[in-house]
């Protein structure tokens, strides 16, 4: 039914064009802005129009284009009376007699797999008769010399024979399981873009006389994406920081680019500009609220790194899925084997998983292991859109999603700018110098956006109580003029990898800290000092004392500031008094109990610490002070 009305759509629309002389516009993409979900394709083109009215047709474009995006500026003589956007459903066909052909190949490739798998049977039952009836004269009479002779030859005759035919058999099933393997991977290709339909733009026209069209056609597309990812190398805490800003690219359009001049902005086309409004908050009692509760689950703000893969629905891994932390410009895409792994910011709860011809998800991070399973979307494959085949009205003007200029109205437009780096009033840009080549196959790009040589401050962080590292931080000062973005940074710390982090570019801080992991130059002990814990009652009191001793040494060659921090408890109640004895100069916080000691380190330098403190409490009661 779906193609008889279709073909009903298709004749109508070809007896409503015969008036209309066709003419095909052949255009080149000029510039590809890609955003952080998303992509504004433009493209030109010129064409001598005839006299009279004409269809003109852009064909082969990505199936993915938003409709209503869909712009077109035309300089000529000319009157463009409407412009259309309408998909092409012939590849649609061509992919259901593939997919119908794949399915009987992975039939066949069963059966020969059952076949294979009954033989193994046979040669057991086989091997099992034998075994039965090794027992060679009888239970009262031995064998003779010849008939034992006989038997072994016989038995590694048989034996060997079945053992061949085996492990034969066994490696033919698993190259027909590879095979099949195989077969799945490309069906699931051809349910994504190979099978698609493509995008046409139809554009009619009403020319006095036969003159020279320039066309310049933009639209929007989805499937197509990029997210910013960082280099972060420091070669010694006495030079400054070196950070690579890069981007990693993604495209699924159906359409491969080529030689194409890139734009990368942070913006978000499908974003509503609008500002909202707070609405009234009608207060009520407990009982009569109804509170918006998740579905999935405990979220969890413990899990700094999550990994996984995503599958098709038979199982198979998916490469190329875009993977996203909700809300930030965080985000990866899979590998080959369908694997990801991301390190996640703070105060993330979802993941947003897509992929072209699949339904989209939205999955919460409970966990540092999330995989999924990608259902096909049913409808987006199947579902017919044709658009204004109504009869055309002659434009005046600006139609909706449509911008028509004719050469009577436009003067020549001014030569943009070329600029490395374009700050708009609510975005930042980025334009690539040289052009790329982009499959749309979904793979990773990674491309260098630039290089900064920046003065930075190296502080050391260590909370020997918790953990006996010193960990690098780098702070970066009025770091808000390179137009950074949050994304994942690879760290390197002389000369070595040392992990990955997150640079949070969302902070309202003058001041940027990058952690750049632990440095094991930096020796940290910390012990109890017997002397300090002690026990002793006074009256209906009982005092009990604590100390330690908190010994750092700096092994690098350089001098180095090293914040340390360690604590007091603090009491919860009025019954319970705790007071510092010993704390070598450290910075008491009576709120929190926290001890900070600024230290600076000359190279081989050592320093000791000592932190003490006494608790008073009733008698009659305990504390756990350990």
């Amino acid at each position: 039914m779906k193609y008889l009305t279709l073909f009903a759509l298709l004749l109508a629309h070809q007896t409503f064009s015969q008036s209309f002389t066709e003419r095909e516009l052949k255009t080149k993409i000029d510039q590809v802005t890609i955003y952080v979900k998303g992509g504004l394709i433009s493209r030109s083109g010129d064409l001598d129009i005839p006299p009279g009215k004409s269809m003109v047709l852009i064909k082969s474009l990505s199936p993915h284009i938003d409709d209503k995006s869909v712009q077109v500026k035309a300089t000529g003589d000319f009157t463009i009376l409407s412009v259309n956007h309408k998909l092409n459903y012939l590849n649609s066909l061509k992919k259901d007699e593939k997919i119908d052909s794949l399915k009987k190949e992975i039939e066949s490739i069963e059966h020969e797999v059952s076949t294979a798998e009954s033989r193994l049977q046979i040669l057991s039952e086989k091997q099992s008769l034998l075994d039965k009836n090794k027992n060679l004269g009888g239970e009262t009479s031995g064998a003779s010399l010849t008939q034992i002779k006989q038997a072994i030859e016989f038995y590694d005759r048989e034996l060997t024979s079945i053992k061949t035919d085996e492990i034969e058999t066994r490696l033919r099933i698993k190259e027909l399981n590879k095979e099949q393997d195989k077969i799945k991977q490309e069906i699931s290709s051809v349910q994504g873009n190979d099978g698609l339909p493509t995008s046409e733009i139809e554009i009619r026209i009403d020319s006095k006389s036969k003159v020279s069209g320039d066309f310049k056609i933009s639209y929007l597309v989805s499937n197509v994406g990029w997210y910013p990812k960082y280099d972060v190398r420091v070669a010694s805490v006495d030079l400054p920081l070196e950070l690579k800003y890069k981007a990693d690219i993604y495209q699924n359009t159906g359409v491969d680019w080529e030689n194409v001049r890139l734009k990368l902005s942070n913006g978000d086309p499908n974003q509503s500009g609008v500002a909202p409004e707070l609405e009234t908050w009608h207060l009520n009692y407990a009982r009569n609220t109804i509170l918006n509760r998740s579905a999935y689950g405990m979220i969890s703000n413990s899990v700094r790194n999550v990994s996984g893969v995503i599958v098709d629905e038979n199982g198979l891994p998916l490469p190329g899925v875009a993977v996203q932390v909700k809300g930030t410009t965080v985000g990866t895409v899979t590998d080959i084997d369908g694997n990801y792994s991301l390190t996640l910011p703070n105060g993330v709860t979802h993941l947003a998983i897509s992929f072209v011809g699949y339904v989209s998800q939205e999955l919460p991070i409970t966990s540092q292991k999330i995989n999924a399973r990608l259902e096909p979307d049913v409808m987006a494959l199947e579902e017919i859109v044709v658009t204004g085949y109504g009869a055309p009205n002659e434009l005046q003007g600006k139609s909706a999603g449509i911008r028509i200029r004719g050469a009577s109205s436009v003067a020549r437009e001014a030569d943009v700018i070329t600029t490395s780096t374009i700050e708009n009033q609510t975005t930042v840009e980025f334009e690539v110098d040289e052009p790329y080549s982009i499959k749309s196959n979904g793979e990773k790009l990674s491309v260098d956006l630039n290089s900064y040589q920046i003065e930075t401050i190296y502080e050391y962080y260590a909370v020997p109580k918790l953990d006996l590292d010193a960990f690098l931080i780098a702070r970066v000062i009025n770091w808000d003029q390179y137009n950074l973005l949050e994304g994942e940074a690879n760290l390197y710390f002389e000369d070595a990898y040392v992990g990955r982090s997150i640079l949070d570019a969302r902070s309202m801080d003058d001041t940027l800290n990058i952690s750049l992991g632990r440095d094991k130059s930096i020796v940290i002990g910390r012990e109890k000092v017997d002397e300090f814990t002690k026990r002793r009652t006074i009256g209906s009191n009982k005092i009990e004392s604590r100390g330690y001793e908190i010994v750092v040494r700096n092994k690098k060659s350089q001098n180095i500031n090293l914040t340390l921090f360690d604590q007091l408890p603090v009491a919860a109640i009025s019954d319970i008094s705790v007071s510092p004895i010993e704390l070598s100069n450290g910075k008491l916080d009576e709120k929190t109990g926290e001890v900070t000691w600024e230290l600076e380190l000359q190279p081989q330098q050592q320093r000791e610490l000592d932190l003490s403190y006494e608790v008073k409490y009733p008698k009659k009661e305990k504390v756990l002070l350990e």
